[in-house]
């Protein structure tokens, strides 16, 4: 196990790196035609105050040279300082990543709570109106993108009857825990509903595939009862797949917080994100980018770390 975990951490490096690179090359082209330093000095700035922001950014320098110089301050803890706001984008997004990591949560726990039981559910009902209910729900559920699901639950729950609120974000020190969870419930759940639809597809197929496995017929031919065939021979087989498929949704979760907090007005590293895009800030871009492929990489960790407590053959 120990060997699986180092492999994984080193094979990290580099992906991070490359993802660091394809971040920068792809601003270059978007900036290609522009002059980064006259937007950043604003408008009736002279040629002067120009040159000085450009030179204070060494903008001048080929790419692959502010490449390596970014590189060699993030190993550091330094990510650069917004070039808008003044403020250092680490601690910009330190603040950022605790809300969305919040939204994360929700949306990973109702992921969970609802797919596997759906997905549990029609495998045991293969073939009935329960099967057939929920496969046709989550074929519809992951056909609506999550902002769309989140414009609907605005106007549905938070304008038409003032149940929930419509948008912002409270912490836990702000209005306690309930304020907290009413707050993260709707977009929470516009964001776990395409995850979770995918689970429970993906769950079912597992245990399906495993009930026609000999083993489970050897089960039950011993006359073991069914709930005892269903946990401890056909879910102890088949939840390999379903994890492989959670980690999956990990990523999908936190790739669909962008829309979401939008939608929700929720200042999230999400909205972060997409604010630097916009004004394209290379240093914020260049750390969320980095944040989310680091968030995406341990979560692809736990899940190799879960093979090898599933699957004793990894762990050997």
């Amino acid at each position: 196990m120990l060997k699986l975990v180092v492999s994984r951490v080193l094979a990290a490096i580099p992906l991070l790196l490359l993802v660091a690179f394809l971040s920068f090359a792809l601003l270059e082209l978007a900036n290609r035609g522009t002059d980064p330093a006259a937007r950043i000095a604003g408008e009736g700035a002279s040629a002067d105050q120009i040159d000085q922001v450009r030179q204070n950014l060494n903008l001048d320098a080929p790419m692959v040279v502010r490449y390596v110089e970014w590189v060699a301050h993030a190993l550091t803890g330094d990510l650069g300082t917004s070039l808008y706001s003044g403020q250092p984008v680490t601690d910009a997004l330190m603040e950022r990543i605790w809300i969305t990591g919040s939204l994360a949560l929700w949306a990973i726990v109702l992921t969970v709570v609802i797919g596997i039981p759906l997905g549990v559910w029609a495998a045991v009902r293969q073939g009935s109106v329960v099967d057939r209910a929920v496969t046709t729900l989550a074929a519809l559920l992951m056909s609506v993108p999550p902002f769309v699901l989140g414009l609907v639950l605005v106007i549905t729950f938070a304008i038409t009857r003032a149940w929930l609120p419509a948008t912002g974000y409270v912490t836990i020190a702000e209005g306690g825990i309930v304020e907290w969870s009413r707050h993260l419930i709707l977009p929470a759940i516009a964001l776990a509903a395409v995850s979770a639809a995918e689970l429970a597809r993906q769950t079912r197929g597992s245990i399906v595939d495993a009930m026609n496995k000999d083993y489970v017929r050897t089960a039950r031919a011993k006359g073991l009862a069914e709930h005892g065939v269903l946990w401890k021979h056909t879910m102890k087989n088949a939840s390999v797949s379903i994890v492989t498929v959670l980690g999956m949704q990990m990523g999908r979760i936190l790739g669909g917080a962008v829309t979401v907090e939008f939608v929700f007005a929720i200042s999230g590293l999400g909205m972060l994100g997409y604010t630097a895009v916009v004004q394209r800030d290379l240093p914020v871009v260049q750390g969320v980018v980095i944040i989310s492929a680091l968030v995406v990489l341990v979560c692809n960790l736990l899940v190799d770390m879960s093979y090898g407590y599933l699957n004793p053959k990894i762990r050997k």
